[in-house]
């Protein structure tokens, strides 16, 4: 089922990609608090996704992503506990509204697919808060929350995503 949905994702962003009118690709990195604070480290993160202008103030589109925490290794006395990564596959509807030119505020909302062993997946959302810092290029922080079986799946993160728009002008 994960290799179906994989190819299903990888299509349509080689789609998207042919498109390049609201395709948008981010990274980001952060840091993980709560369940997952002392199983992994650092997060990071990329995404790829395609937005439709409904108007002057609000984008609505589709995306799909990665993530991956890098474990903790401990040191007990003489041993050492080698954690596993955790990875998931977040499949997602976005909206956007701009506040200003170059001010936003958004959240994605879907299902991450549980690519590591340990974790199936669970309810996937991401608010954010963006901010342009030319016509193409934006950072932004965002927490992610993923809700599993028995935890929560809980990080904030520092991104850039870069716009292939060549419709819009400086500030949309």
């Amino acid at each position: 089922m994960k290799k179906i949905v994989l190819i299903l994702v990888c299509t349509l962003v080689i789609h998207m990609i042919s498109a390049q009118e609201g395709f948008k690709l981010g990274i980001q990195g952060g840091l993980p608090f709560n369940d997952f604070n002392d199983e992994v480290g650092v997060v990071v993160g990329a995404d790829a996704g395609y937005m439709f202008a409904l108007n002057e103030m609000v984008d609505l589109g589709v995306s799909a992503g990665y993530i991956h925490g890098f474990s903790e290794k401990f040191k007990t006395g003489t041993a050492q506990l080698n954690l596993p990564s955790v990875q998931f596959l977040p499949l997602t509807a976005s909206v956007r509204i701009w506040t200003s030119n170059s001010f936003s505020l958004g959240g994605k909302i879907g299902y991450a697919l549980g690519i590591s062993e340990a974790y199936t997946g669970g309810l996937y959302y991401r608010p954010l808060i963006g901010y342009l810092m030319s016509a193409k290029t934006e950072v932004n922080i965002s927490y992610t929350g993923i809700q599993l079986e028995n935890k929560t799946w809980s990080t904030v993160t520092l991104g850039v995503q870069y716009t292939f728009d060549s419709g819009r002008s400086i500030g949309r």
